[in-house]
């Protein structure tokens, strides 16, 4: 099994109250795709409640090997989700480990 996770961090906007709708529509794009891709065992999304830190959004994902990840993050429904943040996402980081 391989566990996927990735933080996502967004630039300044002009309102918090923009930035949480980018968020929020980011959320719910990616929880739809456990629905969609066969491939993606379980999802979990989290906005960040603590504004001391620097990243904003955290998924975490379980695929049953890389081949179903590349499958996933392939996916046109994935990379839709995928190009709501892409002009607000300042920074990504990932780890994928097998357990």
């Amino acid at each position: 099994m391989i566990r996927h996770i990735v933080l996502f961090k967004l630039k300044r906007m002009e309102s918090s109250k923009a930035k949480m709708e980018i968020m929020q529509r980011f959320k719910s794009a990616l929880e739809a795709l456990k629905d969609i891709i066969p491939e993606l065992k379980s999802i979990e999304v989290g906005i960040n409640v603590n504004s001391a830190e620097d990243y904003d959004v955290a998924l975490v994902t379980v695929f049953d090997n890389m081949h179903d990840l590349s499958v996933y993050a392939n996916h046109p429904e994935h990379l839709a989700a995928a190009a709501i943040i892409k002009d607000v996402k300042e920074g990504r980081a990932c780890v994928d480990y097998e357990f």
